[in-house]
């Protein structure tokens, strides 16, 4: 009698009426099927017939990532012996990553050496001698593209094989722990002429402090592509590849000096860097062609020269500010950076930028303009303090479209204790924007969209948004985001929305929305 894994065997491999359809579809076809399947189900159709064998061993694509990537482990499984078979391999890690890297190496070893191999993936806790042997034959079988993540008993140096390969064109390192060291500049260098990206995580450079030689056009002629990931003793970095289109550089803490430059660089992104206590630091940067630029909760450098940045259209920009050195030097800084952003459409300003902008320090006829910027979100703690800030980006943005203003939860529980009589007599606040209204008259005659989350209904943000309806000659709606409240707030948040309703009645033609 036919067992049904028998009948489904048939099935897959005859159909309905005993004709085998699907193996007849060509290599590229079927492979491109499988690639959809995890790697042991795409092992385990080898077994269907000899047609199903070649495809497998000459299998393009191979994602061992699916098999317990590094510190995942399958807590849901029913009690069954292979499930308790699996949870004693956990219990057991080296146990596990022995069988793991077998299975690999196994299936490295045993592919049709006729195919190249298109992409190699894995994730494990292995030795170094183990990683190099399985670059080693993943280079061997022409590999395009590798992406490994590690983590091992020791550091270890970069792999040697990977700078002979000629096919690759996809390099992505990560080391969980704990990290690893370049070659020699002189040797790595003299690799890399196929590879167009590169990705390089938790990199041990303390006796390679300095990197001006590397990233250069001769030593990568193709990169588009590249990710530095927590490059630990880094001070200085310079890239220069003129084929660059991306560059992202994250959590190097010890930076003191960054140059990028590119004809062709689309997106920057740079976060989490450079020495807070470095009373030297600079970043230069020359991208003409350069689109969006992301700078978020960088420590502020000593200087700033970004120059041709004239094609930038989308920017996100935020500061690590330890102990509010605003000394007038980081802010002269600050005010450079910001005017080399001048042609902007859309701006983002996170961390505490509103902050920088408004101390008594900064130098606010340095920064120039944003005459074509047409949205413009703010992430800041709404507290009278940041009046001058905000009052200063408000006309630097004549032609402003939209206005996003996200009020940090830092600041809400001491603001809720400036709820007075906001209606009996103007505040201090209501004082100082209507002392702005002529300067700001630019701005509110395009200004249409008003966005406000975390509104509570407190002096600073009710102060706003009366001066908006009240002198918004373009505005055509106000959203307020306020959120939960409790019951005995509810009563007098619900006044202070009417009033504001009956004020937009009054004064603008704005259609205003509480959610």
């Amino acid at each position: 009698m036919e067992t049904r894994s028998a009948k489904r065997k048939k099935y897959w491999s005859e159909g309905e009426n005993g004709i085998d359809r699907i193996s007849d579809l060509p290599d590229v076809v079927l492979h491109q099927i499988l690639f959809h399947l995890p790697i042991k189900s795409i092992a385990q159709t080898s077994v269907l017939s000899k047609r199903w064998r070649s495809l497998w061993s000459s299998f393009p694509d191979l994602d061992f990532t699916s098999i317990n990537p590094i510190g995942v482990a399958s807590t849901n499984a029913p009690n069954t012996k292979s499930s308790i078979k699996n949870k004693r391999l956990l219990l057991c890690p080296h146990s596990f990553s022995v069988k793991r890297l077998d299975f690999i190496s196994q299936v490295l070893a045993f592919r049709d050496k006729q195919s190249d191999l298109r992409i190699l993936r894995f994730r494990a806790p292995l030795s170094f001698s183990r990683l190099n042997g399985l670059i080693r034959l993943a280079v061997r079988q022409n590999v395009q593209e590798l992406d490994v993540e590690v983590a091992t008993d020791d550091y270890f140096n970069f792999p040697r094989s990977v700078l002979t390969s000629e096919s690759l064109r996809v390099f992505k390192l990560r080391s969980r722990y704990p990290g690893f060291r370049l070659l020699p500049p002189s040797v790595m260098k003299d690799g890399f002429q196929s590879l167009h990206t590169l990705s390089l995580s938790l990199v041990i450079l303390y006796d390679q402090p300095t990197l001006s030689d590397l990233f250069t056009d001769s030593s990568f002629p193709r990169l588009k592509k590249l990710n530095l990931d927590a490059c630990f003793g880094l001070k200085q970095l310079k890239v220069s590849c003129l084929a660059l289109e991306e560059f992202t550089l994250e959590n190097c803490f010890q930076l003191h000096g960054l140059d990028v430059s590119g004809a062709k660089l689309k997106t920057l992104q740079v976060a989490s860097c450079f020495d807070a206590y470095c009373d030297k630091s600079w970043v230069k940067i020359n991208a003409p062609s350069l689109r969006v630029m992301v700078w978020e909760y960088n420590a502020i450098t000593e200087n700033s020269s970004l120059e041709n940045l004239v094609s930038a259209h989308e920017a996100s920009i935020g500061f690590f500010v330890l102990n509010e050195d605003f000394s007038v030097t980081k802010l002269r800084s600050v005010s450079n950076l910001l005017s080399a952003l001048s042609r902007l459409h859309t701006l983002t300003l996170e961390g505490q930028c509103v902050e920088v902008l408004s101390s008594r320090n900064y130098i606010a006829n340095l920064m120039h303009p944003f005459d074509q910027l047409k949205s413009l979100e703010l992430q800041t703690g709404f507290n009278k303090h940041n009046l001058p800030g905000l009052a200063y980006l408000f006309k630097c943005s004549p032609a402003l479209h939209t206005l996003i203003l996200k009020i940090l939860n830092d600041y809400k529980i001491e603001q809720r204790k400036w709820n007075k009589d906001l209606w009996d007599m103007p505040s201090s606040e209501e004082q100082f924007w209507e002392s702005q209204s002529q300067a700001l008259k630019p701005l509110l005659n395009n200004l249409s969209v008003v966005k406000i989350h975390g509104f509570l209904e407190c002096e600073n943000e009710v102060s706003l948004a009366k001066f908006l309806l009240k002198h918004g000659k373009a505005l055509q709606e106000i959203t307020l985001f306020s959120g939960h409240c409790n019951y005995r707030d509810y009563l007098r948040r619900q006044k202070i929305r009417s009033q504001l309703m009956g004020f937009s009645r009054a004064s603008s033609n704005a259609k205003i929305e509480f959610l």
